[in-house]
């Protein structure tokens, strides 16, 4: 059997042994420090999805058309199913809509589509799907693609999953 005071010492600081010793809880402080040093990279990051938040949102890109029957106007935006929440599927451009029609193998196929500004798609046509719904930007660019989720501050706040019904939330 091994004793505790046998321990390895490099489990534990110097520092964590003394305060130990006095009868002081160990402190963590790696942890601490790691989360300060992330937290401008995360405001960094939140102040980069703003601006490409705003920049979708002023920004007319297209929107093909579902497979469905009947004239134009009356098919819905072409939509994908991910983990129960529904995702409009726009391209900043015919480009990337055909890299999408490559990536699914449907080249063939006549693409009908709509230009929508961004802004609308959030704000109008996310909140008309009835179910949870956010909007993916060039779905088939990899890396270069972008999910805008259907929650607070992307889409209004009956459409968002994380807004509670009756809830009061001040945004300073």
């Amino acid at each position: 059997m091994t004793d505790a005071s046998s321990a390895p010492a490099a489990v534990t600081s110097s520092r964590e042994q003394r305060e130990t010793q006095q009868g002081e809880p160990p402190t963590v402080v790696e942890p601490v420090r790691e989360a300060a040093r992330a937290v401008p990279e995360i405001a960094a990051r939140r102040r980069e999805f703003a601006a490409l938040l705003g920049e979708f949102r002023r920004t007319p890109v297209v929107v093909p058309l579902g497979d469905g029957p009947g004239p134009d106007e009356e098919r819905g935006l072409l939509t994908a199913d991910l983990a129960g929440i529904r995702f409009i599927l726009a391209f900043s451009d015919v480009q990337a809509l055909a890299h999408y029609a490559i990536a699914r193998g449907e080249t063939a196929r006549e693409w009908t589509y709509q230009t929508i500004l961004g802004a609308r798609l959030l704000d109008v046509a996310v909140s008309a799907a009835g179910v949870p719904c956010g909007v993916a930007l060039d779905c088939a660019d990899g890396p270069d693609g972008m999910v805008f989720p259907p929650v607070q501050g992307i889409v209004p706040d009956e459409a968002a999953v994380d807004f509670e019904t009756g809830a009061r939330h001040d945004r300073r």
